[in-house]
């Protein structure tokens, strides 16, 4: 008996088929797994780069300057700039002051120096102006050139624009870099942004694009600027080619151009419940703390910043019912007392306690926020205290705020009696996605007649801040 037949051509062709047919699903299935585990990779690899969180590692900054303006300026700049090496950019003149050639390439204190690229060949028609405005729109295709690695954010501004780094990091946060963003500020004057576009976004209070969108923008910037030689300035071309490119300006109003003159004292005791990014024209204006010189002003400002960033200039409003006091704080800067009760929408308003920008009709004297009167007299205004000392310890920050000198008499209910003020609060962390809501404070007792001690916390769910 034979144990094995002969296979047949039919057999041996099933046979054939079967074999094929397994090596067919077998590859299927490892070309599944292989792939479904790559896409898995990608996916993780991608969720982790917006996971983790914005650093100032990931911002490159773009500072416009000129050789006649950088050597009185770069002390702004020296303000905010970090010296640990964290921060990257490049300051962008037309040509190298001779003392900086033999500066130490080892000095983290300013950012490094560049030298604008040639913009001979674009013209500039508009009469009045100048046409260093193309120079300095060229800053942002030349910053996008130094090609730095990981960038997420690049920032512009001129060498009098005093940022506040950690705020545009925590703000900057709330968006997604890999989308395309225009994000600034308009002018505090109507007809400014009349003239120049309410879509601007003023440059000298500084401006932020996305990486991606930054990209782009870099290989069609020069073919963008032959179209507007008419235009004035460096932001409006900044401006045109991104409306070209079909991108709006989201605003944020804590960068702040500063079109005003004199005593800014109103609009930064009255700052909107955001981050302050940066402040402008410190040339313009008058020292923001009395009996000093604007660098030493901006230096006394930073030693807030530095305790606690995220909470400068955040106003806080708190009602005294012994005496029918409104106190206004504005953390790390001033606080005013009132000697009367006065509703909080009205505290809320911008006191005009600076002048105009330019002279003219009456849209020159329009701004772009609610203001009131500043009275004449000095003795009828509130009373102010400025910043003295601040520091953080084991019961919170305390910051203490002397009043400025006034020559009027008081009597025993008025707030003109007091000589110090100290607040107590912790410090201020704000949520990437968390709603803003203005802080709360309260009157503590105090047994020193000359002083007054408020604390600031947040509010209750159903809290109202208003005169109990």
């Amino acid at each position: 008996m034979q144990l094995f037949h002969k296979p047949t051509k039919a057999q041996s062709l099933v046979n054939f088929i079967l074999v094929s047919s397994s090596f067919c699903v077998l590859y299927v299935l490892i070309s599944v797994l292989f792939l479904g585990t790559s896409k898995l990779v990608h996916v993780h690899s991608s969720s982790q780069d917006v996971s983790t969180p914005t650093t100032l590692d990931h911002l490159v900054f773009g500072i416009a300057s000129s050789k006649s303006s950088w050597s009185k300026r770069k002390e702004y700049v020296k303000l905010w700039w970090k010296t640990n090496n964290a921060m990257r950019g490049c300051v962008f003149l037309d040509s190298l002051p001779e003392e900086e050639n033999a500066r130490n390439e080892n000095d983290t204190s300013l950012p490094p120096l560049c030298v604008s690229e040639d913009t001979s060949r674009f013209r500039y028609t508009c009469k009045g102006g100048l046409s260093s405005a193309i120079r300095v729109a060229r800053v942002v295709k030349e910053t996008i050139a130094l090609n730095h690695s990981d960038v997420r954010w690049y920032v512009f501004g001129d060498d009098d624009t005093v940022f506040f780094p950690e705020n545009l990091v925590k703000t900057l946060s709330k968006y997604d870099h890999g989308l395309w963003y225009y994000i600034g500020a308009h002018s505090e004057v109507y007809e400014q942004n009349r003239l120049f576009g309410f879509g601007m976004a003023f440059g000298g209070a500084g401006f932020a694009i996305s990486s991606s969108l930054a990209k782009v923008l870099a290989k069609v910037f020069d073919s963008c600027l032959e179209r507007y030689p008419h235009l004035y300035g460096s932001d409006g071309r900044v401006y045109s080619c991104l409306a070209e490119l079909g991108v709006g300006l989201t605003h944020e109003p804590g960068f702040h151009q500063v079109d005003l003159r004199g005593d800014t004292f109103g609009l930064l005791a009255a700052h909107p419940v955001t981050p302050l990014l940066s402040l402008h024209h410190p040339d313009y204006t008058d020292p923001i703390f009395p009996n000093m010189t604007t660098t030493q002003a901006l230096n006394h400002l930073f030693e807030a910043v530095n305790v606690d960033s995220q909470r400068m200039l955040q106003q806080a409003i708190c009602y005294d019912r012994w005496f029918s006091w409104t106190i206004s704080v504005s953390w790390g800067y001033a606080v005013q007392v009132f000697p009367n009760h006065i509703f909080l929408p009205d505290v809320l308003k911008v006191q005009e306690t600076f002048k105009q920008w330019k002279k003219g009709n009456m849209l020159a004297k329009a701004y772009t926020f609610n203001t009131r009167e500043h009275h004449p007299d000095p003795c009828k205004r509130s009373t102010v205290f400025y910043l003295d000392k601040v520091f953080s310890g084991k019961d919170g920050i305390i910051s203490s705020y002397k009043k400025s000198f006034q020559n009027c008499s008081n009597d025993m209910l008025s707030p003109k009696k007091l000589e110090m003020i100290k607040v107590v609060t912790d410090k201020l962390d704000l949520g990437i996605k968390q709603a803003p809501r203005r802080h709360c404070c309260d009157v503590l007792p105090s047994s020193a007649r000359d002083q007054l001690e408020i604390a600031i916390r947040e509010c209750r769910d159903e809290e109202l801040i208003y005169m109990h």
